[in-house]
């Protein structure tokens, strides 16, 4: 006997009045409006077999979020789960509020400007790109896995030009020696002396293509790189360029000759972002913009302007240090943290650097939505990027094919989340 299918909930984002639509399933969860990114509450649905009774917002909710029939409906692809120790009841103003967009501010003015320029040429990927500049104005890297084709290359070179950074790649491959990333000493026939030849790494992005293509002794290269943002060869350190951001990038597809990536290496890498195929209409899109015989070079050099620079990348960076994180909030981020140590279904749970990037990937979220103070909700949005690479399931887990994102998911939603005045 056939299951009958989902009904649906529709209502509207209580900020831009965007109509949504999720399955029964998400009632009480929290969703993200795909135009304003609202974290909100999906309000109950009473159904009676394929016939949803149409139900108002909560009594909180603003006039805002009753259904209008005639505008057009919203999918949403993508709930954030809400915890269970959120009480079902929160009215929907009240998330409004919570993470309501904060002043215009100029972090917030660069990141829209960012955005806008970036979907000049690379079209979808939402939380890759939002992702990657988090990680960047946060001091850290980003590790990607996705298939081939969905221009993590092209991202990369946009937003080098956009920032105005040097861009390098290297092409990982089983044959690869720490001494092609970092550099060597040539000898100089002339000076008749050793003199340092610096490798691809000196650059301020770099793009790491299959970077399990190689072995370990190869990533060994990239430790000391990752972490101190300097290279030392024969005894002597150079430093990097700041801004400094590896992206990393791995194909969850192919197995054979790849090397998994140590622990300590993996733990470098303050996000692990997962990019998926695009959309019916963004694939269109897609299509369009870059199916003619059109030279990339000059389509950057044409269509990308560079609307900053890597000093005011820093003093950003800088500033953005200064966004309040409430003790409660610092508590919500150890809990979960320390957690994952415990989880029955894992193995290997998040050391100290996963709190580390929890809070600074918060506050520099908070800062791109204006704010000067971090909330919970900006701590879900990143957790399960900064924690699904620094866990392993057990055994048992691998063998029921359980997905890690889903049991991240599950144990953020045991703890209950604080409250901030």
């Amino acid at each position: 006997m056939n299951n009958p299918p989902e009904s649906s909930i529709q209502f509207q984002c209580p900020q831009c009045g965007a109509a949504l639509k999720v399955g029964t399933s998400m009632a009480n969860n929290k969703i993200k409006c795909p135009k304003c990114d609202l974290v909100s509450i999906v309000p109950n649905q009473s159904v009676a077999g394929n016939v949803i009774a149409e139900q108002t917002a909560p009594p909180q909710a603003p006039p805002a979020a009753a259904q209008r029939p005639d505008q057009s409906t919203l999918q949403v692809d993508q709930p954030i789960p809400m915890p269970a120790s959120q009480t079902p009841n929160t009215s929907v103003s009240a998330v409004a509020d919570e993470r309501k967009i904060g002043a215009d501010t100029p972090t917030r003015k660069l990141y829209q400007k960012i955005r806008a320029e970036i979907e000049k040429v690379f079209i979808g990927q939402d939380e890759l790109v939002q992702g990657t500049l988090v990680a960047l104005f946060a001091g850290g890297h980003v590790l990607i896995e996705s298939a081939p084709g969905l221009g993590k290359t092209l991202f990369v070179r946009t937003l080098g030009k956009i920032l105005g950074c040097d861009f390098g790649r290297i092409q990982f491959t089983a044959d690869l020696m720490p001494s092609d990333i970092t550099g060597a000493p040539i000898f100089n026939m002339k000076t008749q002396e050793f003199m340092f030849r610096p490798g691809p790494v000196f650059t301020q992005f770099l793009l790491a293509d299959e970077i399990n293509r190689s072995p370990a002794k190869t990533h060994a290269a990239l430790l000391e790189i990752m972490q101190e943002k300097r290279v030392t060869v024969d005894g002597t350190t150079h430093q990097l360029k700041l801004p400094f951001l590896v992206v990393a990038t791995q194909n969850p597809l192919e197995s054979e000759g790849t090397y998994n990536l140590p622990e300590a290496q993996l733990d470098r890498f303050m996000l692990k972002l997962k990019a998926d195929y695009p959309s019916e209409a963004e694939e269109a899109r897609i299509l369009l913009m870059h199916g003619g015989q059109n030279n990339l070079d000059e389509q950057l050099e044409s269509e990308i302007q560079q609307i900053t620079s890597p000093e005011e990348i820093l003093k950003v960076t800088q500033e953005s240090a200064d966004v309040r994180i409430d003790p409660r909030l610092v508590d919500y981020i150890n809990r979960i943290v320390r957690l994952t140590r415990q989880w029955p279904q894992l193995y290997l749970g998040a050391s100290p650097r996963a709190g580390i990037g929890l809070m600074q990937g918060a506050r520099t979220l908070a800062a791109f939505m204006g704010r000067d103070y971090a909330v919970p909700d900006d701590v879900i949005e990143i957790a399960i990027s900064v924690l699904r690479h620094r866990v392993q399931l057990t055994a048992e887990a691998e063998v029921e094919g359980q997905d890690v994102d889903q049991i991240l998911s599950g144990l953020i939603r045991s703890i209950e989340v604080p409250r901030l005045k």
